[in-house]
């Protein structure tokens, strides 16, 4: 179950609108609802903590390991940098859809594509920032 299902389906349990969830979270409704339709996540990883407190479930719940991938790449690099995590995992499950590697050897590899991602961006950032001025 992807986070936007997760998160309506525990607000609806406790019969809840997606208005006073957004005010105890301190979002507007169209962002929460946006969270729940998948068309965006969050990019700081404070409101899945507070997911977490408010509904009384470990943040794993919310945050699992796509999420924090995903998450990460949009507070270090912005929307855009999610969206290329996003179709990395896209394509990454396409690969594995054959389902001739064990889950262990698809975690692992997911694993280091995750960090070889992170790493290209990290350098290109490096790359293109402006030199800073010594002294």
């Amino acid at each position: 179950m992807k986070f936007g299902e997760k998160l309506r389906e525990k607000r609806k349990k406790i019969r809840m609108s997606q208005d006073g969830l957004a005010k105890e979270l301190g979002v507007t409704t169209r962002t929460l609802s946006n969270y729940e339709m998948g068309a965006s996540h969050p990019q700081d990883r404070a409101i899945y903590f507070k997911l977490a407190d408010f509904f009384g479930v470990d943040v794993n719940y919310f945050l699992t390991e796509d999420e924090e991938f995903l998450t990460k790449a949009a507070e270090h690099y912005g929307k855009k940098g999610r969206d290329q995590a996003e179709a990395l995992l896209d394509q990454a499950a396409a690969l594995f859809a054959g389902g001739e590697l064990s889950e262990e050897d698809k975690l692992a590899f997911l694993h280091e594509m995750q960090a070889l991602f992170l790493d290209s961006k990290q350098r290109e950032r490096e790359r293109f920032a402006p030199k800073r001025r010594k002294g």
